[in-house]
């Protein structure tokens, strides 16, 4: 199947979902992550953790006050930097 036959078959299943004709196949939800957790187990205030991990302060704030959520990279960054946040300071100190 083409492309464009793929786009015209997604389409028609999307009608159909609207007019609920069928059911959507499922829906992707985000992983969260308790940004504020993963600080404040370093005992850093949010300034000295986005400085040590290359993050704005801003941002930061975001995640912990969940007005936003962590794209895939943060989450695999913010990952690694609860189970091995020295690693990651020394990974990013060094470049």
């Amino acid at each position: 199947m083409g492309f464009g036959e793929e786009l015209i078959q997604s389409a028609q299943e999307a009608l159909a979902i609207a007019k609920g004709e069928m059911e959507p196949a499922g829906a992707f939800i985000p992983e969260t992550v308790d940004v504020a957790a993963i600080r404040r187990k370093q005992k850093l205030s949010q300034a000295e953790f986005a400085e040590r991990y290359g993050l704005p302060v801003a941002t930061l704030r975001d995640w912990e006050q969940e007005r936003r959520s962590p794209d895939r990279a943060a989450m695999v960054l913010l990952a690694l930097i609860e189970r091995n946040p020295e690693m990651v300071a020394d990974t990013l100190a060094a470049s």
